[in-house]
Order: structure tokens, then sequence, then C-alpha cells
């Protein structure tokens, strides 16, 4: 999808604050509430916009320790892949997993109380999955950038 500066610029406003409503984009954006209504209904249609959510702070919720563990599997065939990935996206205390290249297979992004309730994930969650071979966690010292927000 080719996106005009009017796509840009209604991104931009819409992953700023996504409660916005259409009169108030309209306003910014010098166009008609229908001219808004439709671009964003086409932006949905495209899959462009996906979904309009509440960003929580973790802090505020006791999830502020934050820990990225790196993690291998035994081998790399598709079964203990598969397996792992069905397993690991049930896991509450996971925000993010990615399959990377590199010295390990995942990482993972974990956000819970403290060291205390992140051992207790380890030992009673994260390690019994199936296939795990090692894991390595680095801790969050302090939050540098965290952006939702794509240039388009």
């Amino acid at each position: 999808m080719n996106f005009d500066a009017i796509d840009k610029k209604l991104l931009k406003l819409l992953q700023t604050d996504s409660k916005q409503t259409t009169k108030e984009l309209s306003m910014k954006l010098n166009l008609s509430v229908t001219a808004v209504y439709e671009r964003i209904k086409k932006l949905e249609k495209e899959g462009i916009i996906s979904n309009y959510v509440a960003l929580v702070n973790r802090n505020k919720i006791n999830k502020g320790f934050v820990v990225f563990c790196h993690l291998k599997l035994l081998q790399h065939t598709k079964e203990f892949i598969n397996q792992f990935e069905k397993e690991v996206v049930q896991l509450n205390e996971v925000l993010e997993c990615f399959h990377v290249s590199g010295d390990y297979d995942y990482i993972l992004k974990v956000c819970v109380k403290d060291m205390e309730e992140y051992r207790e994930f380890m030992v009673t969650k994260l390690t019994t999955l199936q296939h795990i071979g090692s894991t390595h966690s680095t801790f969050m010292i302090g939050e540098v950038k965290n952006t939702t927000i794509f240039e388009i």
C-alpha cells in the first residue's frame, strides 16, 4: 500500500493516541470526518492497523522487573521448534518471544515483580518446557527507549 502524507500523519496521530475521535483527527488533518473515517477503515481493512490497545505501566502492576532470557533448544528440528513455540506462548510472564539467529535460538522478554518471582518462573515454568538446552538471563538496568510508534 502506498501512503500519502495524510495517511502518514493519520497513522502517527493514531499511534500516539488511538482514543482520538474522528472529529478531533479531522481538525488536525484538515479533512472531513467522513474522509478520516474512510481512511481509517481502509487502513484497518489492509491490515496496516491491526488492533487498538491500552498500554499498561508495568511498574504500577508490579511487573517492573524485566528480563531478557536467551534460550537454546537441544536440536533445531521442526518438531522441537513447533513444540517449544506452542508451549512458550502459553506463559503469561513472557510478553515477547523472538526466534533469532546467532548463539541463541530465542530471546524472551519476561516481566515479573522481582528476582524471586523470576526464579520461581524459571524453576516451575520455563525449564519445564520440552527441548530446552540452555538459558542465559540478562536483567534490565534501565529503559532508554520504548515506543510503539512506527515512522512511515
